[in-house]
């Protein structure tokens, strides 16, 4: 059993590992992450997000396809943290999502909790669930796939 060891992640790590850029980073800090098992960390949703503007301007709430996307982004740092591949030549591609549901708002001023744990990895492919609380509560949850593959595919 493997003793479970606390790893923190800031956002310049998280830099290197993922390839997304301002405004498309969901991830600002890894708190946790037990390789080949699980993560844990957050983004905090603010009221400069691009989103806000638009979705809906006068009681602004993050579109859950970018809470899904912040979970897939969580998922691709801990298979990163399980097995290291070299991110000027390798990336992690979402594919799907299976079992999506959306419980409860975020809106700016929230501490976005992500959880992400490993359900099957085989060769470059990853099967995943995730779930996203706000101070507990579940805000969405689903199962994710993703395949690392060569940036030059």
């Amino acid at each position: 059993m493997n003793p479970r060891k606390s790893v923190r992640l800031e956002i310049g790590k998280i830099l290197e590992i993922l390839p997304h850029r301002y405004p498309f980073v969901l991830v600002d800090r890894v708190t946790d992450v037990v390789p080949s098992e699980s993560i844990r960390g957050h983004k905090m949703v603010s009221a400069n997000e691009p989103w806000c503007q638009g979705h809906f301007p006068t009681r602004p709430i993050m579109p859950g396809v970018l809470i899904i996307e912040a979970l897939a982004q969580i998922g691709g740092i801990l298979a990163y943290a399980s097995e290291p591949f070299d991110a000027s030549q390798s990336l992690m591609y979402f594919l799907g999502i299976d079992k999506a549901k959306f419980r409860h708002t975020v809106t700016p001023g929230d501490k976005l909790d992500l959880y992400v744990e490993v359900i099957q990895h085989r060769s470059n492919v990853w099967k995943l669930r995730g779930e996203a609380t706000v101070e507990g509560t579940l805000c969405a949850q689903g199962e994710l796939l993703a395949s690392i593959v060569d940036r030059e595919r």
